[in-house]
């Protein structure tokens, strides 16, 4: 099966009429299609999250990760649930694990959250959030954001350099594991400018950075998926049955969405728009509601408002009516010949113009999708990752319950 490609300009030019549409009558379409979505992943199991040995290990007690799909740490002096994390692998247009999305570690989990991000060989982390608004601490500090090094467990964080961005802060880390030989580098991305409530006002701010972790992550082999999160976003109003542990919300029978955000609303909103903005690169239309339906498939919670939904619609129009080039002001990297080899053990992307051509420097073809039955093809979750060919159906790393 081949897809038919288009260009730039076509994409963008279906995208606004589309974006357009939904937005008529006070946003009826996009209210439409959030609601559609409000069912999605419910009743997937999350058993080992409910599990009472691992609830401390939970920011809140009712956004776990879902067992299908979650990260396995490997088991520590035989003690079964010393496997656990919470966080689950999502998919991001290559394979189902592209991303790893979790909540923002917690004082008893740092050591395991770096535990995850040596087993599962992560070369990226981004952090959409801020640590601290005023008073309140949002995100513990789990990375040295000063010289010198860290010991969280088993890995040892040691803070190499750093380089400020428009809106963003990279960290360089070194990572070394006791007892091995070879250390890592890792990049990490702290995303310092989302507010505490809402989405950020200009869309070409998240714009820029999400294109510069997309080029980050199209020049560098992929060893590992990349690990994404946020925090517990501040919550308004008195105590009642909020899912915060501290907060004091009132609300009884809805969630308030602002005391949630443990890797699944802001995460889901960068996992959706980098995704979607690989799509066009490779001229192919982006489709936001199929894309949170299969995140949701993934982790609960995925893009959590109507706001952020509507927020990714917006980021992508800003993003396609702007200038293809580097943040750095120069054309876009190509990506090392090394890339997809090392990546899953397999290609990269195919020319899908009807016949064969040669293929760009740094770039090796992929083999067709394999054929589907009709019932997978049109299946949702698998639609995006066949319209972009997989590396490999799988990453790396140990495998999901």
């Amino acid at each position: 099966m081949r897809v038919q490609t288009c260009t730039r300009a076509q994409i963008l030019q279906e995208f606004h009429l589309r974006c357009h549409t939904l937005a008529a009558n006070g946003n009826r379409g996009f209210k439409k299609e959030f609601e559609e979505l409000n069912d999605v992943g419910k009743d997937l199991p999350t058993r080992a999250g409910e599990s009472e040995v691992n609830r401390e290990k939970n920011r809140y007690p009712y956004i776990l990760p879902y067992d299908h799909c979650r990260v396995r740490l490997s088991i520590q002096n035989s003690v079964t649930h010393t496997d656990y994390i919470n966080a689950n692998f999502v998919p991001g247009g290559g394979s189902e694990r592209d991303f790893i999305c979790t909540q923002g570690p917690l004082n008893n989990t740092m050591a395991d959250f770096w535990r995850m991000v040596w087993e599962q060989n992560v070369r990226i982390i981004v952090m959409v959030t801020a640590l601290r608004h005023k008073d309140t601490v949002l995100c513990d500090k789990y990375w040295p954001m000063e010289g010198g090094a860290v010991q969280y467990g088993l890995v040892q964080v040691t803070r190499v350099g750093c380089r400020q961005g428009p809106d963003y802060l990279v960290t360089t880390l070194n990572l070394r594991q006791r007892d091995c030989p070879t250390d890592r580098t890792v990049s990490h991305y702290y995303y310092q400018t989302w507010p505490d409530r809402g989405t950020p006002k200009n869309p070409s701010s998240l714009c820029a950075f999400t294109e510069h972790v997309r080029q980050h992550l199209e020049s560098i082999p992929r060893l590992g998926p990349a690990v994404v999160h946020c925090r517990s976003d501040l919550c308004l109003g008195p105590r009642a049955s909020c899912l915060n542990r501290g907060c004091r919300c009132s609300l009884k029978s809805t969630l308030c969405f602002w005391s949630l955000s443990a890797g699944v609303g802001r995460s889901g909103t960068f996992v959706t728009l980098l995704w979607l903005m690989q799509l066009c690169v490779r001229g192919i239309q982006p489709d936001v509601r199929a894309a949170v339906e299969d995140l949701r498939l993934h982790r609960m919670w995925m893009v959590q408002t109507l706001e952020q939904y509507i927020f990714v619609h917006q980021c992508l129009l800003q993003w396609l009516s702007g200038p293809r080039r580097s943040s750095a002001g120069g054309p876009q990297p190509q990506t090392p010949a090394h890339h997809q080899d090392q990546a899953h053990g397999s290609s990269g992307p195919e020319e899908r113009t009807g016949r064969r051509r040669r293929p760009r420097r740094g770039h090796t073809p992929l083999p067709e999708p394999p054929q589907n039955t009709i019932q997978q093809l049109l299946h949702p979750g698998n639609l995006l990752r066949r319209l972009l060919p997989s590396s490999s159906p799988t990453s790396p790393g140990n495998n999901a319950s």
